[in-house]
């Protein structure tokens, strides 16, 4: 049986993964950052880091644990689009919201063709 993946739901993926670095880097040091002359919160973007080469790739295990990932980026973007005070940071934390989200439905998505194969294998 061959497995067909969705080349749609990985290139979704692979937009929101450098969507989303970009975003963390750019809030942070210039765009909105949280103190005048950019914060160290730029960091953040490290983690996502580490998936690129795994999710260029099509690895599945890496594609698995940024899907999971991407909610802690999604949960820091719903308290700072709700809690920053500043239009700007609160209209980044949407983006980061929407990139994160679809970060995570892409890469759970096209996954989901192989954990289906594996249980009825």
């Amino acid at each position: 049986m061959e497995i067909k993946f969705n080349t749609g739901l990985h290139g979704l993926a692979c937009v929101c993964l450098f969507g989303l670095v970009a975003l963390c880097v750019g809030w942070e040091l210039w765009w909105a950052p949280l103190r005048p002359g950019g914060t160290l919160m730029a960091l953040k973007a490290v983690p996502l880091l580490f998936a690129v080469s795994g999710v260029l790739r099509r690895r599945l295990y890496t594609l698995q644990w940024v899907s999971m990932l991407s909610l802690l980026y999604l949960m820091e973007g719903a308290v700072r689009a709700w809690s920053d005070v500043s239009p700007v940071s609160a209209a980044l934390a949407g983006l980061e919201i929407l990139l994160s989200l679809g970060l995570y439905l892409g890469a759970i998505l096209y996954v989901r063709p192989a954990k289906r194969a594996a249980r009825h294998g």
